[in-house]
């Protein structure tokens, strides 16, 4: 890692109260990024509020949820995101096969129209920076204005998780989740 890693007894009572406000909260632990955005206990308290909105209150549903971030996670190539959310979007639904062409750059072809809209709508935002009128209205008409802003919001902050994760070199747990190397993002597009 870029950044030195920390002990809880090294933290300040701020960055203490925010630890303890995690961990008493629906993520439990303190891991991946929210280690390196504790050095700067101002951004990790508006950060992780940010992240509790879009991992566990947003208007998708957690198989939806976990379909976006995982798109956002392959885009970025982050294993550690990759690892952490992988095994998330199968238990909460997410057909292992879709996961798995998602790992190797392919689009999935899904049976389940709302989560090829998602999945559509994450990879051409997470790709292209923007999202096509076919996309975006078939997405709005299937699903939702509210639920469009929550994908955007979703997956925005995963890429701002990857982002960090890849700048400071925030390495793997290691796990059966491999995510493959790839360069070309192509395949994943409608």
């Amino acid at each position: 890692m870029r950044i030195k890693d920390w002990n809880k007894e090294d933290l300040s009572e701020e960055q203490l109260s925010i630890y303890k406000e995690i961990i008493n909260g629906p993520r439990g632990n303190v891991i991946g990024p929210i280690r390196i955005w504790l050095n700067n206990p101002q951004f990790a308290l508006c950060a992780q509020a940010l992240g509790k909105y879009a991992r566990y209150e947003s208007n998708l549903s957690s198989a939806l949820s976990e379909l976006a971030i995982i798109t956002t996670g392959r885009c970025w190539s982050s294993e550690f995101e990759w690892e952490q959310h992988a095994p998330l979007a199968e238990k909460a639904g997410i057909d292992i096969n879709y996961i798995n062409e998602i790992a190797l750059g392919n689009r999935p072809i899904f049976e389940n129209k709302d989560q090829q809209a998602v999945y559509d709508f994450a990879a051409e935002v997470n790709i292209k920076k923007n999202v096509s009128d076919k996309v975006y209205n078939h997405a709005d008409d299937l699903l939702g204005k509210n639920v469009l802003i929550d994908i955007v919001a979703i997956c925005g902050y995963y890429s701002l998780i990857s982002m960090t994760l890849n700048v400071f070199k925030v390495p793997s747990i290691g796990s059966a989740w491999v995510l493959p190397k790839i360069k070309n993002f192509n395949h994943m597009l409608p």
